[in-house]
């Protein structure tokens, strides 16, 4: 059986585990920070420690190709946080918005009793 035959190719970027939606990155990403096969197959139950091997095999089989793959889907997770934490989405500025106005209401509605602390 060729190792192809576990996974589907969605495109380049995003190549799975057949028949879950586990990614390859994912196993690899456990493998290569010292988690052994046993420990991701219990990890993603989706998985059978079978698939987890061909995975690992795949990798070791098609290093530069995969490593080339791991590289791109790190940058993007990179790319992805920052453009998180910048909040640059305009409805996640929208949100944060409404949730300080919210949050000023709810402060000025408050009694200034409410606000003393009772350790005077």
């Amino acid at each position: 059986m060729e190792l192809e035959h576990y996974f589907t190719f969605l495109d380049a970027d995003d190549i799975r585990v057949k028949g879950t939606r586990v990614g390859i990155e994912t196993v690899l990403d456990d493998y290569l920070n010292g988690a052994s096969p046993e420990e991701i197959a219990a990890r993603y139950r989706s998985l059978t420690l079978e698939q987890v091997y061909a995975t690992i095999t795949y990798y070791l089989h098609n290093k530069a190709a995969v490593d080339a793959y791991l590289a791109r889907w790190r940058a993007y997770c990179d790319s992805a946080f920052q453009e998180w934490q910048q909040g640059s989405a305009p409805f996640v500025q929208e949100i944060r918005s409404r949730l300080q106005h919210v949050r000023a209401q709810v402060l000025a509605e408050k009694s200034p009793e409410y606000l003393v602390s009772d350790r005077q």
